[in-house]
């Protein structure tokens, strides 16, 4: 499953957004948001989503679990 920026907690800090292996966060009127269909989870990158490890605010990064788990390529 992709992950969401919960918008209300986001602070604006920015420190996510270069550590996106796939450019799937943007900024948008402060807040920063993920685009679900490029998030991987950072699977095949990183350890753990880079987003939820650098963000200084608990809980903001969360697993959407309105969209599918990702699958690996083949």
């Amino acid at each position: 499953m992709p992950f969401k920026i919960i918008a209300s907690q986001c602070t604006g800090c920015s420190a996510c957004e270069p550590l996106c292996p796939n450019v799937a966060i943007s900024e948008k009127a402060g807040t920063f948001m993920i685009d679900p269909k490029k998030c991987t989870e950072c699977v095949g990158y990183f350890d753990e989503p880079q987003c939820v490890a650098v963000c200084p605010v608990d809980d903001t990064c969360v697993v959407d679990t309105s969209w599918p788990r990702r699958q690996a390529s083949a």
